[in-house]
């Protein structure tokens, strides 16, 4: 469901299992585990093709289908590592990116739609590429970003997809940290950190002049362009300055002065929007809401299609994945908390939806449980939006005692939706009812939420999930001897933060990837983040000025206090949390004889994608559960 041009910002993605009320046996856990049958389709520019991707030994490989025909043809033969992302570049060729072992350094690739001239345009050893624009409308050109000269940031290339040949735009001075460009292709805007803690945007009319700084602005504002208008003279721009929540307005690129808000909702931020290069306009704008996605229309014929897919896809969250140049085919994803969802092509000029493929098949709609948006309040009254996931058979009316995972997310710069978790449906099935929640700090909910969350590892965002806790105990749903607590990322340090700091609410925990150390955490970061580093320091903690509060919460140095059993699981080449953050955790508690076990897998990095790798963490998280909850 990546494409190549969103990847990059990905966080962990789990999958699970759920079995109707009264069932005697469970629907085998690698059921839920193994890789789509397929997933992540795009339509070719012309409309004629779609390519997807699918597993072939194993791992995620593409394939291309002549849309009306039932031939598919894979045109790649991965083996050891899944491919990670996708995009067409012209009608006869795929652009596709991959990494070693988990290592985060992005290769870029690129296949004809037959299989063959398969090249390896960026294999520069610890090199991380990204896209910085696909050029659509030039089919033999790109634009990437690449850190090879300066692991620490990132120039901008033309890169020529038929020679292979890499022409240096600018020479990244050491401060930017994102370019754009313009509806041309023209490079005409850079995003810089200075000062440490301050953002600017640069700006120039034309490739051949200097760049010039427009605006300053703290890290905490917000100040984005999104897209020039179709004139190339003014931007669309995505801004909280003067406000709490995000806005889209239209802005002069020379001055950065707002010259009319287009959209802001009061209680959400804005999360994404559209614009059609066919129309040279924008479509709609939305928000993401509790449940349902909030969406303001700009452009009528817009929202009527949407009227008319939702038409026929009644019960079910529809975007649009894919299309065509000309926007008339256009692939579309149906799907809702209880279903991995399906494919369909729709012709919009004579209204026709064809099913192409369910994601994964062997997932049954009926055989999912629910899940419960909810809301509480925390102990200094803020309200906490969540979801509740109830095995099945119980609703929230009818259930009491149960035994309960509670499940933080990673970021915590980031936040859980309302939708399909296959991992929230397997422990859901197996009988525990699964609690998650938006503590302060996570994204959506404006400016004031998340700057709540600064400095506060281990303390009030840490609160927030213990009053979810108690929320859910005092209600009667969870029986307060059997709670458990597993997280991956940020979501492993709450873990660990939770058996640390709350020894008595938790029966037993599972970190995966989790930060132990908030010192040496900041101390091992990968060398692109450097520059965002005094950031960083504001947002978790400086380990010079902040050392002593850093120490404090930091589980590694306080495992005394711990009761519960872990079950600890890491990547050995994760460039995020680096493997001594599980180590030294481990070390620590096994001195004290404190019951832990430790999975570590030497091909991957910041969570398990290879998917034999995948059934050994859940088997053996699903046994471990079993231990101590049941």
């Amino acid at each position: 469901m990546k494409n190549l041009r969103n990847m990059l910002a990905a966080g962990l993605f789990m999958a699970g299992i759920c079995f109707t009320a009264g069932a005697q046996t469970q629907i085998p856990l690698e059921n839920f585990f193994k890789n789509p049958e397929k997933i992540d389709y795009q339509v070719s520019p012309d409309g004629t093709y779609f390519s997807f991707m699918a597993p072939y030994e194993n791992r995620m490989n593409l394939f291309v289908q002549k849309i009306g025909s039932d031939t598919t043809i894979r045109i790649t033969s991965e083996t050891e590592r899944d491919i990670a992302a996708s995009m067409w570049a012209g009608n006869n060729r795929i652009l596709f990116v991959k990494d070693t072992g988990g290592d985060e350094n992005y290769q870029l690739y690129g296949v004809n739609i037959d299989g063959s001239d398969l090249k390896s345009y960026t294999n520069f050893p610890k090199v991380r590429t990204n896209i910085i624009d696909p050029l659509e409308k030039i089919d033999s050109l790109v634009i990437i970003g690449m850190n090879k000269r300066n692991p620490q940031v990132f120039d901008p290339y033309r890169l020529n997809l038929n020679t292979g040949e890499l022409t240096l735009l600018a020479e990244n001075p050491g401060n930017i940290q994102g370019w754009m460009t313009d509806h041309d292709g023209k490079l005409r805007v850079a995003i810089a950190i200075v000062d440490g803690v301050n953002k600017q945007i640069l700006y120039r009319e034309t490739e051949d002049q200097p760049f010039q700084p427009v605006l300053t602005t703290n890290f905490k504002e917000t100040v984005g362009f999104a897209v020039f208008t179709p004139d190339n003279k003014m931007v669309y721009a995505l801004t909280n300055v003067g406000r709490d929540k995000t806005a889209l307005v239209l802005m002069d690129p020379k001055t950065c002065e707002e010259k009319e808000v287009l959209y802001m909702n009061d209680k959400y931020d804005i999360s994404g929007f559209s614009y059609s290069e066919k129309k040279n306009r924008l479509t709609v704008v939305a928000c993401e809401g509790h449940k349902d996605m909030i969406r303001h229309y700009f452009d009528k014929e817009e929202e009527g299609i949407r009227h008319k897919l939702e038409a026929q896809l009644p019960g079910y969250n529809v975007s649009i994945t894919s299309q065509s140049r000309d926007e008339n085919i256009r692939l579309i994803h149906a799907g809702n908390d209880r279903t991995y969802g399906s494919y369909y092509l729709y012709n919009v000029k004579e209204n026709k939806l064809t099913k192409v493929a369910d994601i994964a098949p062997w997932i049954k709609e009926e055989e999912m449980c629910a899940m419960n948006p909810i809301t509480y309040t925390s102990r200094d009254g803020l309200t906490i939006e969540g979801y509740l996931t109830l095995p099945k058979g119980y609703t929230m009316e009818n259930a009491k005692n149960l035994p309960v995972v509670v499940n933080p997310h990673g970021g915590p710069w980031a936040r859980d939706s309302w939708g399909y978790n296959p991992e929230v449906q397997f422990l859901a099935s197996r009988g525990y009812a699964v609690l998650q929640m938006n503590f302060r700090a996570s994204t959506g909910y404006g400016r004031k939420f998340t700057e709540l969350g600064y400095k506060q590892w281990g303390q009030t965002m840490q609160n927030d999930i213990t009053d979810g806790v108690e929320w859910l105990i005092k209600k009667g749903i969870a029986d307060p001897k059997r709670v458990a607590i597993y997280g991956a990322s940020y979501g492993g340090y709450a873990t660990l933060a939770g058996v640390t700091f709350t020894p008595d609410l938790y029966a037993c925990a599972v970190d995966y990837v989790g930060v132990s150390n908030l010192l040496s955490f900041m101390n091992t970061i990968p060398p692109y983040w450097k520059p965002l580093l005094d950031m960083m320091h504001e947002m978790v903690g400086d380990p010079e000025t902040d050392k002593e509060m850093m120490e404090k919460y930091s589980p590694v140095f306080h495992v005394d206090q711990i009761k519960a059993p872990l079950f600890i699981a890491q990547g050995a080449n994760d460039p995020r949390v680096n493997k001594a953050e599980s180590d030294q955790m481990v070390e620590a508690l096994k001195k004290r004889g404190v019951e832990v076990e430790y999975m570590v897998k030497e091909n991957e990095g910041h969570g398990f994608y290879n998917e034999e790798n995948k059934f050994d963490f859940y088997r053996a998280m699903e046994k471990f559960l079993d231990k101590h909850l049941k």
